[in-house]
């Protein structure tokens, strides 16, 4: 089931500084991001190993998840609003805004193997 968690964040008149350490229940073995999307829905898919953490770092997205019990919609519209997603986790984003820069770190290497496209029944 996904995990939506808080990262600290530093703040003062200079500014914001949000750490992403000692946070994650993976060593990070990928990092991407996702920016410039149009209307279109990304995603669509889990994994059977992978791990993965979301940040909005800039705008906003929607990130839509079922583990084949439960639908759920995660509004990540904060640098600081992380959601960690399962490999059991069918995701999808969407409703992007045009500045959106979505982060994505990943607990695996890219392996066209891991991903599973078949949403559940």
């Amino acid at each position: 089931m996904p995990e939506l968690i808080h990262l600290h964040t530093f703040s003062d008149k200079r500014g914001s500084l949000t750490v992403m350490e000692k946070v994650l229940p993976f060593d990070i073995k990928r990092l991407f991001y996702i920016y410039g999307v149009d209307d279109s829905v990304r995603g669509k898919h889990r994994h059977h190993r992978t791990t993965q953490a979301a940040v909005c770092i800039a705008g906003s997205c929607i990130i839509s998840n079922d583990n084949g019990e439960k639908k759920e919609e995660f509004v990540l519209d904060s640098p600081d609003k992380c959601l960690i997603l399962y490999p059991e986790d069918y995701h999808w984003m969407h409703h992007f805004t045009k500045d959106a820069i979505l982060l994505v770190v990943a607990s695996e290497y890219f392996n066209p193997e891991d991903y599973i496209y078949e949403p559940y029944q």
